[in-house]
């Protein structure tokens, strides 16, 4: 009880507590989680959810392919479709029970992050050429990205493999945990379904020009936020790794990000590329087709093998701070 302004008493309701299901920390421990289990454990060497999913897009294709952006369109919308209602449904039946709501997320993160594989691959790649052996490096390229890697000599891969470093820092770390952060384990489920399509029939063949159209630029559109997250958290962690000044890095990222094909893996390879000191882009051979691709941080020298191991370090230094974003985020909204 307190006195009123006229020397009256007025109840005071003490505010009630937080409704469990408008709780954000359910869903942040679960990010967190997710990324510490990914850490330690990897990816699931068998019956992981992404590769189940893979082939039963696949088989849909096999059934439903045309040369047309509608069919292709219909494709990409049944696939997201059949993954995210049975998330959604999680997401809501989990709403009143914070311990399996987090549980549920860290489970999703797992499946669906890929951090440590990626930094895993990339390091494999560095040994290799450390040793001079070519054709190990070669064989471990497509694990890491789709480029020809029969004619790269120990520049090329070395480059590759920096570049697809960078790109995928956004597309298996930081791109899903803002889509988890913002809308919970349907955003973790859906990001990953159209990557894994992009991935797929998003090709710029002549098989799948029309029918992957709607996978592809599904895939822009969803990446586009979280590309320049990733070249924002990188250019904040390249004091870690070199004395380029975050200031200096979103510079570079500025004015070359937008000259490379992507709308958005431009953005993430000119930020590593000026973190790092070294230039990036030039000639890529994919499936026999051969694309020139502009320089990106022109300044800098040629990238040699020991940079693929400062890249690993900026990639791990920025999926911490993307962990730290996403928490943060899904904390003060709880996904919703």
């Amino acid at each position: 009880m307190v006195l009123g302004p006229e020397g009256g008493h007025n109840d005071v309701v003490p505010p009630s507590p937080k409704p469990a299901e408008q709780s954000g920390w359910p869903l942040a421990a679960g990010l967190a989680a997710g990324v510490a289990l990914d850490a330690l454990f990897g990816d699931p060497r068998r019956g992981h959810p992404v590769a189940a999913f893979g082939r039963a897009a696949a088989a849909l294709e096999a059934r439903d392919y045309a040369d047309s952006r509608r069919r292709g369109t219909a494709h990409a919308a049944a696939c997201v479709l059949a993954v995210c209602v049975p998330a959604a449904v999680l997401h809501r039946r989990t709403r009143s029970r914070p311990p399996w709501r987090a549980a549920a997320a860290a489970l999703a993160v797992w499946a669906v992050t890929g951090a440590r594989s990626l930094h895993h691959e990339a390091e494999r790649s560095r040994l290799s050429l450390h040793r001079h052996d070519l054709a190990s490096a070669r064989e471990v390229l497509p694990s890491l990205c789709g480029r020809d890697p029969s004619q790269l000599d120990a520049a090329g891969i070395t480059r590759a493999v920096i570049e697809s470093v960078a790109e995928n820092t956004s597309d298996a770390v930081v791109a899903p945990l803002l889509c988890g952060a913002v809308a919970g384990i349907p955003g973790l489920v859906a990001y990953r379904a159209v990557n894994t399509l992009d991935a797929m029939v998003g090709h710029r063949s002549a098989r799948y020009l029309r029918f992957g159209w709607a996978s592809a630029r599904l895939d822009d559109v969803v990446n586009w936020i979280p590309a320049r997250v990733t070249a924002v958290l990188t250019a904040a962690c390249a004091p870690l790794v070199t004395s380029t000044s975050p200031v200096q890095v979103l510079r570079v990222v500025r004015r070359d990000g937008g000259r490379h094909p992507s709308p958005n893996a431009g953005r993430c390879e000119a930020a590593f590329a000026a973190a790092l000191g070294i230039r990036l882009g030039g000639m890529n051979v994919y499936g026999g087709v051969a694309e020139a691709r502009p320089e990106l941080g022109g300044e800098g020298r040629a990238p040699e093998s020991e940079d693929i191991r400062r890249a690993i370090f900026l990639s791990r230094a920025v999926t911490l701070s993307a962990t730290a974003l996403a928490v943060l985020i899904a904390g003060l909204t709880g996904g919703r």
